[in-house]
């Protein structure tokens, strides 16, 4: 059954946009009374009946509210330096939303290559994923800031920056507590600086290693999503 992305949806008719209005039309072919599932993004799916198969301004009553496979009891936060290649972190973004992450931050650090994000785009992006994915929650994104900006940021639960040197022993796997917040720190594509481990360090954050070999920024970033959930999900 196709998925609807409304974030206002509540029981009772709605209109969708008209981007999901043509698709559904235009694309699907639904008619009235047709079904199909609405989600809010906040955890929440409904049953979808079509009441107007308009191409700009479908109506849809919605009903059956019931809750998404896709909770857990705990906060999953990504923070990462976007690539030169702004292709390779939608790539994350897209594989993230699939696998399961809450939130997602960007930052610029000495090393970035890339100092701004087109984050609209990158919604879509998650949108789109989460479609397909058949999840309910979308993770919030949160704009470019400096590195000493998200430091100053509050964070709760535990706290970890992966880090390439030898001197890091302890590894992610190893270090994280089932079912406990955390907030991941990925570096960018020349890693951080010394002085901004030091720095994270300060902030409460323990430098981890992913393993031995030696990863691209997205490719960091989606071993620790996963890794995260493979121990919740106790496969690892």
């Amino acid at each position: 059954m196709h998925i609807f992305f409304l974030p206002a949806a509540n029981e009772g008719p709605v209109i969708l946009s008209e981007e999901e209005s043509k698709h559904a039309i235009r694309v699907l072919r639904m008619q009235n009374d047709d079904t199909a599932k609405v989600t809010d993004g906040k955890g929440n799916f409904f049953l979808a009946t079509m009441l107007d198969a308009h191409p700009k301004r479908a109506i849809l009553r919605l009903s059956n509210p019931t809750k998404g496979y896709d909770h857990w009891p705990f906060h999953l936060h990504l923070a990462l330096a976007p690539t030169k290649n702004s292709d390779r972190i939608e790539w994350f973004v897209e594989k993230a939303t699939e696998i399961g992450v809450d939130e997602i931050s960007f930052f610029s650090s000495f090393h970035s290559e890339r100092r701004s994000i087109n984050l609209e785009r990158i919604e879509k992006i998650c949108v789109a994923a989460l479609k397909q994915s058949q999840k309910s929650r979308l993770p919030k994104l949160n704009e470019l800031c400096s590195f000493e900006t998200l430091l100053a940021r509050p964070f709760d639960g535990q706290k970890f920056v992966a880090w390439i040197d030898p001197s890091t022993t302890a590894t992610l796997q190893s270090s994280y507590q089932q079912n406990s917040d955390c907030t991941i720190l990925i570096g960018p594509e020349g890693d951080f600086s010394s002085q901004e481990v030091d720095k994270a360090i300060e902030a409460g954050f323990k430098p981890v290693s992913l393993g031995k070999a030696r990863l691209r920024t997205e490719t960091a970033a989606l071993v620790s999503v996963h890794t995260i959930q493979l121990i919740n999900q106790h496969i690892i």
